[in-house]
């Protein structure tokens, strides 16, 4: 009895072992074709695209920028799991749990070819022959666990219990687990290694990127604009502290020297294709904006503000032939889309009525990070970032609402997201813990395209305060605020609103971040000591 519960164990672990011996064999082929082709992060990407919105916007407020790591983690738990279910079940019915491994196989290819971005059926290769080598894996291994008599067996006869009685074969076993271990560690390692260096081209071509200075610069910013509070968010956001959100769980890696974007379309005359050079080649802007996320919630992170230099869009449509819906153009939506796939719908009326729109090729004076979009994305003031800010751009295509729901307006999200008037407490912190006397309150507030004009701040049910403004950059850049608070101890709600330079104050309203962005009031709630 003790035996067969052993061999059970073992053959659960076989079961693991095919399954990893089939991501590493995976990864391998995939450098042969793409790294995005490998099944974890194929079958992810597909998790991600099937999703539902509030979903999705679930996993951004929990786990932030380790959604991705969270879903990929996820996934290989939920495949261990059938894993070791495999295995036991492959002691007894061994032709059959072999075939369980293909199906897995099969589900990885079909997502893979299923992508948006997929590059045809070699997509499906890595799944398929990590899977075929994981299928020959654990028939052997349960083979060498089964008893003589078994083994013996032309087929998979459910009459003799494979945990019962005979011996097994324990050298055999063991050699060919630890050679299959051994080889998926390598193979694994390998494929690693080599999808790392696959990149270097693109790493190469942007460290030779050499940003020409721009014709038009960024206004100097305004003395005063950054306030000397401790714990408020610096007025320019680094870059490595700048918030990604977006649905790729490979960060592309795009060559520069071999980029293309071709801009083409309804109400296109001169279609063209640009590369790197020959936007490197145009009269460059530098200007400051600050971006928002749709899935930033009231007091949210997914808010931050760059130095951004590139390319006027505008200008560059202008030049195709395009003419803005207002002046008679047939076209109302610019579709943006992405090397990995990602579309995005942009009005075109917007791009095109005198706001800094950008495709942008830097950020806060260096070429763009390759997770905020190297070598180029879009930019555009005063849209939310679904329906604006497409990075790893590609493609810009002219056409109307009516004829194109992009990614996101599939999904239930709005087609137009102008960004809503928000401000935010970022000191005090939620529950800390200030001593009484003076203590400084202060935040951010943004209203892109409108600017801020008041931000007013209310402790407990008391009065609303007007706290200090910041010197204001331009209307595209959030603002910061300050209001020394005479605490008194014990415990306090402290709430934040803006107006914008419209006279509309900030709504109280809750709202969702779906279909069109968050709105509601920031409160924070302190124990004074």
């Amino acid at each position: 009895m003790c035996g067969g519960w052993v061999r059970r164990a073992l053959a659960a672990g076989s079961g693991v072992l095919a399954g990893c011996t089939a991501l590493a064999v995976a990864e391998l082929v995939s450098v042969a074709v793409r790294p995005q082709a490998s099944p974890v992060v194929a079958v992810g990407g597909a998790a991600i695209d099937r999703t539902p919105a509030a979903v999705k916007d679930w996993a951004i407020r929990h786990f932030g920028a380790h959604d991705k790591m969270v879903l990929q983690l996820g996934i290989l738990v939920v495949l261990g799991i059938f894993a070791l279910a495999l295995g036991v079940f492959a002691l007894r019915f061994r032709r059959t749990g072999a075939a369980g491994v293909l199906v897995f196989g099969v589900v990885g290819a079909v997502a893979a070819t299923g992508r948006p971005d997929s590059t045809g059926p070699a997509d499906a290769l890595p799944s398929v022959v990590g899977a075929v080598l994981g299928a020959v894996v654990l028939a052997v291994l349960v083979g060498r666990l089964r008893s003589p008599a078994r083994v013996s067996d032309a087929g998979d006869r459910p009459g003799q219990s494979a945990g019962s009685g005979g011996g097994w074969d324990r050298r055999g076993f063991v050699v060919a687990a630890g050679a299959a271990a051994v080889a998926s560690a390598g193979a694994g390692v390998l494929g690693r290694a080599l999808n790392a260096a696959g990149g270097q081209s693109a790493v190469a071509s942007r460290a030779g990127v050499v940003l020409p200075a721009p014709v038009s610069t960024a206004r100097p910013v305004p003395r005063g604009a950054q306030l000397r509070v401790p714990g408020i968010s610096a007025f320019r956001t680094p870059n490595s502290s700048f918030y990604r959100v977006d649905t790729a769980l490979v960060v592309p890696k795009v060559d520069a020297t071999a980029w293309r974007l071709r801009i083409h379309g309804l109400g296109v005359r001169r279609p063209v294709t640009l590369t790197f050079a020959d936007l490197l080649g145009r009269e460059l802007i530098e200007r400051d904006i600050t971006l928002t996320c749709v899935s930033n919630e009231v007091g949210g992170p997914y808010v931050g503000n760059a130095r951004w230099t590139g390319v006027r869009l505008a200008e560059l449509l202008t030049e195709c032939g395009v003419r803005a819906p207002s002046r008679g153009g047939p076209a109302d939506q610019l579709v943006a889309r992405s090397v990995d796939g990602m579309t995005i719908g942009s009005p075109v009326d917007d791009v095109m009525d005198g706001r800094d729109a950008l495709l942008a090729l830097g950020m806060n004076g260096e070429p763009l990070p390759f997770a905020h979009g190297f070598p180029v994305r879009m930019v555009v003031p005063g849209l939310y970032g679904f329906v604006s800010a497409c990075k790893w751009l590609t493609d810009l295509e002219l056409t109307t609402f009516d004829a194109y729901d992009p990614y996101w307006v599939k999904r239930g999200w709005a087609r137009r997201a102008p960004i809503k008037t928000e401000s935010r407490i970022d000191t005090p912190k939620p529950f800390a813990r200030p001593r009484a006397g003076t203590v400084m309150v202060a935040g951010v507030a943004w209203a892109q395209r409108r600017g801020i004009d008041k931000v007013e701040v209310r402790i407990d049910d008391g009065p609303w305060q007007q706290a200090r403004l910041a010197a204001e950059d331009t209307r595209d850049t959030w603002r910061q605020w300050s209001l020394p608070w005479q605490a008194s101890r014990g415990g306090h709600t402290l709430t934040v609103r803006a107006t914008d330079r419209t006279g509309r104050t900030q709504t109280e309203k809750r709202a969702p971040t779906i279909p069109d962005g968050a709105s509601g009031w920031h409160s924070v709630v302190v124990t004074v000591d």
